[in-house]
């Protein structure tokens, strides 16, 4: 008897859907018999054999589990009090476990849907108020990236709505954390905007700046009081950003009630572990009259067609995709999980909890710089919070060396200052073990519970903190985990059914791949912390940058952008870069297709490019003669294309090689969008058919959940010409350049990639790709009688996506594509990508990870639906009062008197399938209008849901 003894290539089967016997009916219901066959017909021949993947084996998940703890063991955690934007903090037990590790939370999508978001909308309403209440501001948004990047769109916030039209000057504090002036300085060069960085409390004439960023506290700890300086700013018609401290908030005046137009910073210390710099929600707060120029998303409060209060995104013309290069910004994906993290960790501490987390560990620094003052040090702060600064002149290396000899970090300030931060974690034997790194020799002081505050009197919080109900209700852990279940209930996530959204790729995010993120080796690791510290993380990129190379055909990767929308960035400003580089400045035109994503377009204005639009043909394809003609136009300045791959209509287009060298032959670069790359990983690689640089979505291709709206990581890939022109960072061996806080970026998820590469091996990522591609076509070729298919490729194939047009259905029947999206509500899904890239359709992308059960159950779903708008065509079914319009039905909606012409088991049992396990939508079809026209977007008051 022989048994297989290896454990190779077992997880294949676990991610991916349809079996064998499921995967060769599928093949046969299209012709083909075998996934080669169907790759070979799919692929256009000029990119055929471009993927420079191996296909090696996968390891086992023990295997792959076993190799990342040993890699994970490489990094040593050190106590560290480095502060600088980033301090350790507790994340509750309840909240680690039953949000943080619970796939009803990590693997929704962003709410886009409202009736089947409801949970996390509320808990992103907490989120807003929680900023609103301790910022001083009345709009807050739903979470940006870091706090860095939230300074840059405060910056272009300000430029946008200063009166001092005339300015291209910005004030920055020196006393803002180093890092966010280095994205500054980023953000602010190809816009034309002059960063101008000094010392305020020297500044005697405002007149040249349009804008100001203050910090509160100070980088250095300082506690400055900017009212006077605030008013001076608004006299010469400028706008003040204030980026503060959250827990110091909770002590401190709210930098809206001195003055401050915007207020940013970021929530990581209220529940986020430090993660060596990412994934952490920052906040965003502004004055009403500013909300309609707010950057990211903004959840608000609206009424369901019953009257009843529900929630929703609102303001949505402000994005990107409505926009496009008139958009506040070009963020898409945020960090909503973290968000809701930040959310819970205030929900369940509540007010008086929070403040009495400030108020200790504001007294334990008060503590420590007495102590020090008694060892004979200096402390340079008179008003401080949580952070000083020591001036330790020629002994500061040397208590440096000694500081890690404890496996403690301190801040390096320069050669003769060191800082330090207290935070939630700091007990009395930290304090004393500090005071034995200085006490060289000397006994050490007595432990003084009873030292002053050194917060100034004139800036103490006067204004309640959090007094809503929802922050006073759920402190003990029972209510907590029951005000957390009652809120995932609510919605649909990957853990009750697929979510068919194209160009979204919402696939498995397997158990496996996200065990390492609340491992301690990762979690706990300062970003800033000697590089000796992390060997770990440093062994973890290398490889993760090798296998996205293999993966792309490019030659070099950077981690650094934690959001595809911040790859788009980093990547045209390598372009931007390179031309410069080479005396071409003159290049800013950037073509883009008319079908292309709104990021894109958002992001070329960003990077201070000139946006051309290029047309696509009838069958969905760039126009190659019109981008010829458009690229030959603008030879002198062009800059780049964008251009999506596979198309953004679900096409793999056979001239991409054509259109490549159309550009390249004109002087421009080509930007390949990666966000359709789960159609080619192992089929055919961006690097080696034309591409000079592309951004992948490793929230998408590889497996990092999107989290409800986040976090997500945007890496590029270049060719090594673009090189020289990648992100930098001052904890890197090139410092230009940054586009985030942190060197890696969002770096504490970067091992769910890790995870799914290593445990596919080369020959399982291929199989996903012919997997997705397998799906979506089976579910084209199922549809296609009942819906038209709007684009396929020469062969009548998709890609990994396809679009269904239902515009003919509106003209037949009134029945619109919002209809049919709220009606599979009804049937347990959620809904395709509505109206993108054309309007009056749904895009399909099913992945490789669902079954073929689930594919059919969705397909049955479809066809259910076009047999009701048969019944509303032929007049079966009233026009008006039907299921599709009156779609979702809720509970309260059954049980209430039932006028409609229609029956009650129609409405909510249309299939036989869901008698068993049905999902019950919490709300009804939300009034978009109402909630746009009476916004709130903070919590409501109890009394409103009665």
């Amino acid at each position: 008897m022989t048994v297989n003894l290896t454990t190779a290539n077992e997880f294949i089967a676990r991610h991916i859907g349809p079996r064998h016997e499921d995967e060769q009916q599928m093949l046969a219901s299209l012709g083909f018999d075998s996934l080669e066959a169907l790759s070979a017909s799919v692929i256009p021949e000029s990119i055929k054999g471009t993927s420079v993947l191996g296909l090696e084996d996968g390891l086992s998940e023990a295997e792959a589990l076993a190799k990342i703890k040993a890699i994970a063991g490489k990094n040593q955690l050190f106590k560290t009090y480095i502060g600088q934007g980033y301090y350790n903090c507790h994340t509750p037990s309840p909240i680690l476990r039953n949000l943080l590790e619970n796939p009803a939370w990590y693997t929704a999508y962003t709410p886009y849907q409202p009736e089947i978001s409801q949970g996390r909308l509320e808990a992103l309403l907490n989120f807003q108020t929680l900023i609103s209440d301790l910022t001083g501001l009345p709009i807050a948004n739903a979470s940006l990236l870091d706090e860095a990047t939230a300074a840059a769109e405060a910056m272009t916030f300000c430029k946008r709505l200063s009166k001092n039209k005339s300015s291209n000057a910005f004030f920055a504090s020196i006393h803002s954390h180093p890092q966010t002036l280095d994205v500054l300085r980023t953000r602010a060069e190809p816009l034309g905007i002059d960063v101008v960085v000094g010392d305020e409390r020297e500044l005697t004439d405002v007149s040249p700046f349009f804008g100001a960023l203050l910090q509160y506290p100070a980088s250095n700890g300082d506690v400055f009081d900017y009212r006077e300086l605030t008013e001076r700013f608004h006299a010469a018609n400028a706008l003040v950003a204030v980026a503060a401290d959250l827990l110091a908030l909770t002590l401190l005046t709210p930098p809206g009630e001195f003055g401050a137009d915007v207020a940013i910073g970021s929530a990581q210390r209220f529940g986020v572990p430090l993660g060596f710099g990412g994934p952490h929600a920052a906040y965003f707060s502004t004055k009403d009259a500013f909300k309609r120029d707010m950057p990211g998303r903004l959840v608000g409060v609206s009424v369901d067609r019953f009257g009843k209060p529900a929630l929703r995104l609102a303001m949505q013309t402000r994005e990107q995709h409505i926009r496009r290069e008139k958009a506040t910004s070009n963020i898409c994906t945020a960090q909503v999980l973290l968000a809701n993290i930040a959310s819970m960790y205030a929900v369940y501490h509540g007010p008086k909890g929070l403040t009495q987390i400030a108020r200790r560990v504001h007294q334990l620094t008060a503590i420590l710089a007495k102590g020090l003052t008694a060892l004979g040090l200096t402390v340079e702060q008179a008003n401080f919070f949580d952070t000083i600064t020591l001036n330790t002149g020629a002994k500061t290396a040397a208590l440096h060396d000694t500081a890690r000899a404890q496996s403690i970090n301190l801040r390096v300030v320069d050669a003769e200052r060191l800082g330090i931060s207290v935070d939630e974690t700091t007990t009395q034997a930290d304090i004393e073990a500090l005071w034995s790194i200085f006490a060289d020799g000397k006994s050490l002081p007595a432990f003084n519970a009873s030292v002053d505050s050194t917060l100034p009197a004139a800036l103490l919080r006067q204004s309640p903190v959090l007094s809503h109900p929802v922050f006073n209700r759920y402190h003990s852990e029972t209510e907590l985990m029951r005000y957390l279940r009652k809120l995932a209930d609510k919605d649909l996530a990957l853990d009750r059914t697929m979510i068919p959204l194209g160009s979204c790729t919402m696939k498995l995010n397997a158990a496996s791949e996200m065990i390492p993120v609340t491992w301690a080796e990762f979690g706990a690791l300062h970003p800033f912390a000697p590089a000796e510290q992390s060997a770990g993380y440093l062994q973890l990129t290398s490889e993760l940058e090798a296998m996205l190379c293999a993966a792309t055909g490019y030659d070099a990767i950077s981690l650094q952008p934690n959001a595809g929308s911040q790859g788009e960035y980093a990547g045209l400003l390598a372009i931007r870069a390179y031309h410069q580089s080479r005396g071409e400045e003159r290049r800013d035109i950037c073509l883009i297709p008319s079908s292309a994503h709104g990021t894109n377009p958002a992001t070329a204005n960003m990077a201070g490019m000139r946006v051309v639009v290029t047309a696509c043909d009838a069958r969905g394809n760039v126009d190659i003669e019109d981008l010829r003609a458009k690229a030959i136009e603008h030879r002198e300045h062009l800059a780049a294309l964008m251009i999506t791959y596979p198309s953004t209509h679900g096409v793999f287009e056979e001239g991409i090689r054509e259109i490549c060298g159309i550009i390249h032959d004109n002087g421009g670069q080509v930007y390949i969008d990666g966000a359709n790359m789960n159609a080619m990983v192992g089929l055919c690689a961006p690097g080696k058919f034309g591409g000079d640089v592309s951004h992948l979505n490793l929230h998408k291709t590889f497996c990092i959940p999107h989290g409800g709206g986040g976090p997500g990581v945007g890496p590029i890939g270049v060719k090594s010409h673009l090189t020289p022109f990648l992100p930098g960072h001052a904890a890197m061996e090139r410092k230009e350049g940054a586009v985030c806080a942190a060197p890696f970026g969002s770096a504490s998820i970067l091992p769910i990639t890790w995870m799914y590469i290593s445990m596919m091996g080369g020959a399982g990522l291929k199989r996903a790709s012919q997997l997705a591609i397998l799906n979506a076509n089976y579910i084209s070729r199922r549809l296609e009688e009942h819906y038209p298919v709007l684009y396929t490729g020469s062969n009548g194939l998709v890609a990994h996506e396809c679009i269904l047009d239902l515009r003919p259905l509106k003209d037949s029947s009134g029945i619109s594509v919002d209809d049919v999206a709220k009606r599979l509500i009804d049937f347990g899904f959620h809904a395709p990508t509505m109206s993108f890239p054309v309007a009056g359709t749904l895009m399909i992308e099913p992945t490789e990870s669902e079954s073929k059960e689930e594919l059919d159950r969705f397909c049955n779903a479809m066809i259910a639906i076009r047999e009701e708008i048969r019944a509303v065509e032929n007049g079966t079914l009233d026009k008006d009062d039907n299921p599709l319009k009156n779609a979702p039905h809720t509970a309260a909606e059954l049980v209430s008197e039932w006028t409609h012409p229609y029956t009650r088991e129609q409405a909510v049992y249309p299939v036989p399938s869901l008698i068993e396990g049905k999902y019950w939508p919490p709300v009804g079809r939300v009034d978009n209008v109402f909630g746009d026209r009476n916004l709130v977007c903070a919590c409501p008051s109890i009394e409103s849901y009665a």
